[in-house]
């Protein structure tokens, strides 16, 4: 979504600046144009030096490790990378005066029960991941309350699309099918597959990310951004077999422990941005295959930092296992 949201911003005429660790993206996705920094969002120094240098005008904050199920397992991790990063950023933010920080959360945070999911319902964060997203549009909030820090807050939900890390076993679904099925696996499904998501083309929220700073009402504001047709997991396994021109194999595994029906109402975005025609599910898996059958399978990496092994999926144990043997 980065790479993105920084190609979006380089055709609008601003000077870009990417911070990436690569942790979860490469090089090959930083546009051209763009000036490239490896490194951290946890690494304080380096972040003070590149305000110092460029005194920014703006923030834009995509940097994140979002495996929501896997962040039960990983709560260290996941708020040194997801919080304490993210404080960082604030803190250079408020004392370079910068105009506007633009922060990209999660609908994880609204939690169960709650679909369609508004902006004005209290969250409940049922994972680790959402804890810590949340904690984080709160102190943007007291940050623009104390300091005068404007900022806008986006919720998008299942985004996917091209130049996407296929090779991640934790996270992002279609990528997980396209690359099993390039690697001729079925596709693994925890449950029956009856979890209802509305998955969202990565077209439909990169560029409303990108111009937000230049919409006043958008200003100290949360907004749900994403598809709005929700459909379940095994509906969209047909659709990626069908795209990628395989069978549709599935393997069910044990169920997780997860929201089972997540999607958004986006009144508020289209108030804000507009209300254009997004993209079809089956279009936008079409257009991702396009792109994943030109660069071929990834290695799936295993996460090995486990801080509690118990009641994982024993999917996942299993290979953590084979991989520590």
């Amino acid at each position: 979504m980065g790479s993105h949201v920084a190609e979006h911003l380089l055709c609008m005429g601003h000077n870009v600046v990417v911070l990436d660790d690569l942790s979860g993206g490469f090089r090959d996705n930083v546009p051209q144009g763009a000036e490239f920094v490896e490194g951290s969002i946890l690494d304080h120094q380096l972040v003070h030096r590149l305000f110092q240098r460029n005194r920014f005008a703006y923030v834009y904050h995509l940097a994140a490790y979002a495996a929501e199920g896997l962040s039960h397992f990983i709560k260290v991790f996941n708020y040194r990378n997801n919080l304490i990063g993210s404080v960082n950023l604030i803190n250079e933010a408020v004392n370079h005066e910068l105009k506007c920080f633009v922060f990209t959360s999660s609908i994880a945070v609204y939690g169960a029960g709650q679909s369609p999911m508004t902006e004005d319902m209290t969250p409940v964060p049922e994972d680790s991941y959402g804890i810590a997203k949340l904690a984080v549009e709160q102190e943007l909030k007291v940050s623009h309350e104390m300091f005068g820090l404007d900022y806008v807050i986006f919720r998008p939900h299942n985004v996917y699309g091209e130049r996407q890390n296929i090779g991640d076993r934790y996270r992002n679904v279609v990528g997980i099918f396209m690359n099993q099925l390039l690697k001729g696996e079925p596709m693994t499904i925890f449950g029956d597959g009856m979890q209802q998501r509305a998955f969202t083309h990565v077209d439909d929220v990169a560029p409303i990310i990108a111009r937000s700073v230049s919409i006043p009402e958008a200003r100290n504001n949360v907004f749900n951004v994403g598809a709005d047709v929700p459909y379940t997991v095994v509906e969209l396994a047909g659709f990626v077999a069908e795209a990628m021109g395989r069978d549709c194999r599935i393997q069910y595994l044990e169920a997780r422990n997860v929201v089972k029906v997540a999607f958004s109402d986006h009144r508020r975005a289209e108030w804000a941005f507009g209300k254009k025609k997004k993209v079809g599910l089956q279009e936008g898996i079409r257009a991702m295959a396009d792109w994943v059958k030109q660069h071929g399978a990834r290695e799936s990496s295993v996460f090995e930092k486990i801080e509690i092994a118990k009641n994982m999926p024993r999917s996942w144990a299993a290979a953590l296992a084979s991989f520590q043997v």
